[in-house]
């Protein structure tokens, strides 16, 4: 029997880069100095990267789907200089109260990854700044880590306690790589 592919969840705002609030041009775009370093260590050991973002502020009017997709454009680009790459990026554009299930701490977009590319949630992880990202992680089955970037797990919307907690995504990502 073949086995599954693994992954690592990772949000965007808050892990990924600054967190700017509804960030909503390219020019405030900022990436954390170890995100690619993260990524390329983390797809080198043979893991799918797959970052999944909550985006409100097109719901709110704040900001269209297509400004979202200049962002990761833009943030792609910059990654691939240090040689972090990803595998998918999936959004939910919906709003805090819409119940969506692709909005976290639903599971829709884990789902549609596993569908995509065979993933074992089971053995896989996610790596986030918010208690959303935890009990998204938690409800889907990965491994939670916490991330004291950006939010750091202060916003308390959710009791969920992650597996482990770390400084940044590249701390996190090294101690993924130990526990494989």
């Amino acid at each position: 029997m073949k086995k599954r592919a693994r992954a690592v969840f990772v949000d965007r705002d808050g892990v990924l880069i600054r967190d700017a609030d509804h960030l909503d041009s390219v020019e405030g775009l900022e990436v954390y100095k170890n995100s690619a370093r993260a990524l390329k260590l983390l797809r080198a050991a043979g893991f799918k990267i797959v970052i999944v973002t909550n985006q409100s502020g097109v719901a709110r009017g704040y900001f269209t789907l297509g400004m979202v997709r200049r962002i990761h454009a833009e943030l792609k680009r910059r990654l691939a200089k240090g040689g972090g790459r990803w595998d998918a990026v999936y959004v939910s554009p919906h709003g805090p109260n819409s119940g969506h299930p692709w909005r976290k701490p639903g599971t829709g977009m884990l789902l549609a990854a596993k569908r995509k590319f065979g993933l074992d949630l089971n053995a896989s992880f996610m790596i986030g700044d918010k208690t959303s990202d935890t009990e998204c992680a938690l409800r889907a089955g990965c491994t939670a880590i916490l991330v004291r970037t950006g939010k750091g797990g202060r916003d308390k919307a959710y009791q969920a306690k992650p597996h482990a907690v770390r400084r940044d995504i590249l701390s996190a990502a090294r101690w993924i790589l130990e526990k494989n």
